[in-house]
């Protein structure tokens, strides 16, 4: 008996996500520094994290939370799936404009880095202030 097509793509990506999450838990604890070199892994800003660890497993990712914004396709709160992307505005960015990027693991956490002290870490996504700052997700797997 023959597995539909869509079945493989499934499995495929979510080996793929598995791949992502369990690479940058690796990374745990590396220091968070705004505007962190491409490729570099002694320090991450959040989008150069994610280009990162996406790039590890064949994905070119813009650089910039915004312009990873963009790519892949839109995918609802309610429809996400580990490795997924998640934006949200931040303080610096305002109400309305992307300023950070994380990577959803599934169960409603996120893997990602920000603010000088915390560097790589998971969190809640329904955290009070992640939910609160939460704006869209991408699907690039």
């Amino acid at each position: 008996m023959s597995t539909p097509a869509h079945a493989e793509t499934v499995s495929v990506s979510a080996t793929r996500a598995d791949r992502i999450i369990s690479n940058g838990l690796n990374f745990k604890g590396t220091p968070y520094v705004f505007g962190a070199k491409s490729g570099r892994t002694s320090a991450f800003d959040c989008s150069s994290f994610t280009q990162y660890l996406y790039k590890k497993q064949g994905i070119s990712l813009p650089r910039s939370s915004k312009q990873q914004s963009k790519v892949g396709s839109y995918v609802s709160r309610s429809n996400l799936k580990r490795g997924d992307l998640v934006f949200f505005w931040t303080s610096r960015t305002g109400r309305g404009n992307v300023g950070h990027v994380a990577i959803y693991m599934g169960n409603g956490k996120l893997l990602h880095t920000y603010k000088k002290g915390v560097g790589v870490t998971t969190s809640s996504l329904n955290s009070s202030y992640w939910s609160s700052h939460y704006m869209t997700a991408r699907r690039v797997l």
